[in-house]
């Protein structure tokens, strides 16, 4: 898969896969998605150290989310003009300075800083990692190659945050950063080696977005992606609490419960690829099913550690199908500005995870936790009957 064969999309389907590039998309991944979890494992010894309240520390998970998705929007634009290999490999040194920064801030402006770094490198990795894909690998490989790549996500919500908070016990929060930057180091220098030329197509401007957005299906596709990963979230954000209150278990048992979830979604990466071979419509709406019927489960019969454990593991299950789900109808029903609508796609994520901590922060203070859970399955069965009545699976 030389650069001479990289030219167009058309000509670049008819090329062998270029999996040691998806490789180096998964190490991108791995490298981006565990710097965003980390704060959340070492919150108190970051506001320690730096002399400031845990809740503000907590922003600097705040600043990464908000960027990102402002970056999804602009970053097709911003490097129309660009080769994606060029531009892949600075976001990925984005995110080494990110965690640099991050290990040497004295005061809050420097850590807040050096999440915004993560933000930009997020947010944009993000958006173009379906389009890449496509040009990476043939039409028949791309879902798997995006599981492959969603592997990355798995893999760093089953250590980042566990390792982070151990490792960071042992030789502080500052080392675990510069340990993040040196494997952020790793994974663009995998690139650097493996990424071929890869040059810009489309039609990137701001009005590609509203055009693509206008398309016929998109744009309940899109709501259906925002209640998905709102459901998510508002469920995944209280997890804790709920096991703590309603399962009545220590740290240890939370942790495993938790690594449990982890490691389902491994499983699910491949499950959803199995069943995109089968159905796409069929995959997009029983993930969601499946997850808003635990949550009513666990809001409703919650209380058995054996019980929770297995539920929460099941929603992994169902959770690790649902980005290859979607990334995959990405590149399936937008293939000529599949950028475009990851922009949109990572943008409707991001304002997710806010809306989803947001509102369940709201009904946990109002009503406790299993009121979160209950809204959270609502939510996602609303989603599953969008798809299943207004989402398009083939080319809008």
């Amino acid at each position: 898969m030389t650069d001479a064969t990289i030219v167009a999309p058309q000509s670049e389907a008819d090329a062998r896969p270029a999996w040691g590039a998806v490789l180096a998309m998964t190490l991108g991944v791995f490298g981006l998605v565990g710097a965003e979890f980390l704060p959340a494992s070492l919150l108190t010894p970051i506001a320690a150290d730096l002399g400031i309240s845990e809740g503000l520390a907590g922003q600097a998970v705040t600043a990464t989310a908000a960027v990102a998705l402002v970056t999804s929007l602009v970053i097709t634009v911003a490097t129309r003009k660009l080769d994606r290999r060029l531009v892949l490999l600075g976001l990925s040194l984005f995110l080494i300075f990110s965690n640099l920064l991050v290990a040497m801030s004295s005061n809050l402006a420097m850590l807040l800083t050096g999440r915004v770094l993560l933000g930009i490198a997020l947010g944009g990795f993000w958006t173009l990692s379906a389009a890449t894909m496509m040009r990476l690998v043939p039409e028949p490989h791309v879902a798997k190659a995006l599981s492959v790549m969603f592997l990355g996500v798995s893999a760093a919500t089953v250590f980042a945050a566990p390792i982070g908070s151990y490792v960071g016990a042992i030789i502080g929060w500052r080392d675990v950063f510069l340990g993040a930057a040196v494997l952020g180091a790793i994974a663009f220098v995998v690139q650097l080696a493996m990424l071929p030329s890869l040059p810009p197509y489309g039609h990137s401007r701001f009005g590609t977005l509203i055009e693509v957005l206008a398309r016929p299906g998109v744009g309940f596709a899109m709501l259906a992606i925002l209640l998905v990963f709102t459901g998510h979230f508002a469920f995944f954000t209280y997890i804790r609490p709920f096991l703590e209150t309603v399962t009545g278990v220590g740290v240890e048992g939370i942790s495993a419960v938790l690594l449990g979830f982890g490691i389902a979604t491994f499983f699910g990466n491949y499950l959803g690829a199995v069943l995109l071979e089968r159905s796409m419509r069929l995959t997009l709406s029983i993930m969601p099913v499946v997850m808003g019927a635990l949550a009513l489960l666990l809001a409703t019969f919650g209380g058995s550690l054996a019980g929770d454990a297995a539920m929460v593991g099941l929603w992994g299950l169902a959770f690790g199908a649902v980005p290859v789900a979607w990334s995959t109808w990405i590149t399936r029903a937008v293939p000529d500005e599949a950028e475009s609508a990851g922009g949109l796609f990572v943008a409707a994520i991001n304002f997710a995870i806010a809306t989803g901590a947001a509102a369940g922060g709201a009904l946990f203070d109002a009503n406790g936790v299993t009121s979160v859970f209950v809204a959270s399955g609502v939510v996602l069965l609303l989603a599953a009957l969008t798809i299943i009545s207004a989402v398009r699976t083939r080319p809008a």
